[in-house]
């Protein structure tokens, strides 16, 4: 028997608002802007084979997308859709000097054409068995804007999270800030929710220096965060700084978010750099490569940590043993409808997606195990590019 091949690529592009949304002082981070609309283009991924079944995946911005696609069409065509390690891995170099995210865009849909292939979901093919994830309440960016503008509000916003079912709570604090609001943030926090909810924060490598990360890990010990992740401008790469912040305070730190793939995981573990490992599926490679580097976590013994949510994510985390929550975000309590539509709300990751005990449900469909609604991507479609 022939193997299949992928026969066609689309990039179906849609239009999609988010009210009362800006950004901040560097226009990078998102933030609550009363009255402001931020508008975007997303985009969903469609692999066609030869065998009649397509694979799928809504893939984020379009313009990411596009140029994504644009760089591994021509590789990718003409491959057998079920040859997902042989793809990571060509795709791995032949992306070296340029962007190795774009990895993620074909190897989802390519495991989404899997599952539906078999008639399971993807968490199924992995070995899946969890049912419901534990979830976190991960916030956006603190604001000027009477949004999560004080501590207090930050503080007031893990009540209200708590209230609705969940167990923890990640701050992502101002851009720009004085260190000692942040300090004052993280300090309230743990003042208000600490002896109920596990606390995090992710500055998202703001702080301008090493001694203002170390300021901020020596509130989380005294408020006893169960992370500091992604703390100074060194990008979150620098082995070495991180070994030695670790020295230096009790929290637990969160790093490789930005350290692409398994060898840069490893080289990070091995030299000492995190206490526990971020892997995405974005970042490191898609499923498979994503499913790599929690393994080698395991065998050094390492819990992982996914970043940002998303379907793939459930999915993967339903068939990892060393892992503690799924991140559901981002989320501001003045700011509703965040996520496209194109899915059933209990998968959108907006603010009340989480059951009483704070959990997400794992897909149970074929493939990425959700049907997409193509009514609402149909009425707001801008274009479809197409490779073939």
């Amino acid at each position: 028997m022939a193997e299949p091949k992928i026969t066609k690529i689309e990039a179906i592009v849609f239009e999609h608002q988010i009210q009362d949304m800006g950004t901040d002082y560097n226009g990078f981070n998102q933030v609550y802007e009363k009255g402001s609309v931020l508008n975007s283009q997303q985009c969903i991924v469609r692999f066609h084979t030869d065998t009649g079944v397509t694979g799928e995946y809504p893939s984020g911005p379009a313009e990411r997308t596009k140029h994504g696609l644009g760089m591994m069409a021509n590789y990718l065509l003409g491959k057998n859709p079920f040859g997902r390690e042989k793809i990571y891995n060509d795709l791995k170099r032949g992306l070296r000097h340029t962007d190795r995210t774009a990895i993620s865009i074909a190897d989802v849909a390519l495991w989404d054409f899997a599952g539906k292939v078999y008639g399971v979901p993807i968490h199924q093919l992995l070995g899946g068995w969890r049912k419901t994830i534990p979830a976190y309440a991960s916030t956006y960016h603190g604001d000027e804007n009477g949004g999560l503008s004080t501590p207090e509000q930050f503080a007031d916003f893990a009540e209200q999270c708590y209230d609705i079912g969940y167990r923890a709570f990640k701050i992502h604090g101002w851009g720009d800030a004085p260190i000692a609001r942040e300090v004052a943030n993280v300090l309230e926090a743990g003042r208000r929710v600490g002896g109920k909810m596990d606390l995090m924060i992710d500055p998202a490598c703001e702080y301008n220096t090493w001694v203002d990360a170390l300021r901020v890990g020596k509130a989380c010990d005294e408020a006893g965060f169960l992370w500091l992740e992604d703390a100074y401008k060194d990008g979150g790469v620098s082995m070495f700084g991180h070994q030695r912040l670790r020295e230096k305070i009790k929290t637990p730190i969160l790093q490789t978010e930005h350290v692409f793939g398994l060898e840069g995981h490893v080289d990070f573990i091995v030299n000492g750099g995190t206490d526990l490992v971020r892997v995405g599926v974005y970042e490191d490679g898609g499923i498979t490569g994503a499913m790599k580097v929690a393994h080698a976590a395991e065998g050094f013994g390492l819990d992982v940590e996914f970043h940002g949510g998303g379907l793939p994510h459930r999915h993967c985390i339903a068939a990892v043993r060393n892992t503690n929550y799924y991140e559901l975000g981002l989320l501001n309590p003045k700011v509703s409808g965040t996520k496209p539509p194109i899915y059933s709300p209990e998968f959108t990751d907006e603010l009340e997606g989480v059951d009483a005990n704070g959990h997400v449900a794992v897909p149970d469909g074929p493939g990425l195990g959700v049907e997409l609604d193509w009514d609402y991507i149909n009425a707001h479609h801008v274009e479809t590019v197409t490779y073939e």
